[in-house]
């Protein structure tokens, strides 16, 4: 899954502000080998401020219908309001990116009613708040029932089985040991039977161990890409997406590897 921001605020400073170098950037990304899109129109880094709605949605609509003409490849929108949403979803999007897990069940609705897909993220607080000292008993035990409470409004709203995507929320009101933590037991979340989304690239965490500053850290976000695929994620959320191709196709290659189904036995 390739991102792409629209937001000129970005955590990762790559940000942009016109629809041309949005497509652009898609292009590339398809070129490389991304197999998703996903668009955000507003910046959701810690302590990131709420942007008006009007304006969220009319980038994700302007950006989703100048790239919906390059690919039958799924494009998502990042978004956890339903105005945006719906903008996004008539201009041609194929999933709702909801970092918030579907608090508001209308966006599942939303969903629903256009035959689209949803990733139910887990957030602690909200972008402005979630890094204020993060707190939890029992990290992954949380962010489970979180996750399973969003699968089921997901569920009772109309969404396909088959079109709902789960993600840990690496980095949204975590500290560095709760990731680690995540990361570290990422096959508990296979368990709730959905695609498992993960995405590493480039946060803080990865600059907490490495001292790299947000545009060094394409090694660590490798690392973090082929681990969390040897844990099971199905997808994974990168900005590298020339680079990270490469260690995807390596480690999902070994990863599932069987003599009864990879017929190429060269060294």
């Amino acid at each position: 899954m390739g991102i792409i921001n629209v937001s000129p605020d970005s955590f990762s400073g790559d940000g942009l502000g016109d629809t041309a170098g949005a497509v652009d950037q898609a292009r590339a990304f398809l070129r490389a080998g991304a197999d998703i899109l996903d668009v955000g129109a507003m910046s959701t880094r810690p302590g990131a401020a709420i942007i008006d709605k009007v304006t969220e949605a009319e980038r994700l609509h302007r950006v989703i219908s100048a790239l919906r003409p390059l690919t039958d490849k799924p494009i998502s929108a990042d978004t956890f309001r339903t105005e945006p949403a719906r903008a996004a979803l008539e201009a041609g999007a194929d999933i709702l990116n909801d970092i918030s897990g579907l608090r508001d069940a209308r966006i599942a609705q939303l969903a629903a009613s256009y035959g689209s897909g949803v990733v139910v993220m887990h957030m602690q607080g909200t972008p402005e708040t979630m890094q204020r000292d993060p707190h939890y008993d029992d990290v992954v035990a949380e962010v489970y029932d979180s996750l399973a409470t969003g699968v089921r409004t997901a569920q009772e709203a109309g969404v396909s089985e088959q079109s709902i995507i789960v993600d840990p929320g690496i980095g949204f009101g975590k500290t560095l040991d709760h990731n680690i933590e995540l990361l570290h037991r990422l096959p508990e979340f296979t368990r709730l039977g959905h695609p498992l989304l993960v995405g590493t690239s480039r946060k803080a965490f990865i600059g907490r161990i490495t001292g790299r500053d947000v545009g060094q850290r394409t090694a660590g976000t490798a690392a973090t890409v082929a681990l969390a695929i040897a844990g099971g994620a199905d997808i994974v959320r990168v900005h590298d997406v020339e680079q990270m191709v490469d260690v995807c196709r390596v480690s999902d290659r070994i990863v599932r590897w069987s003599p009864l189904t990879d017929a190429d036995d060269r060294p």
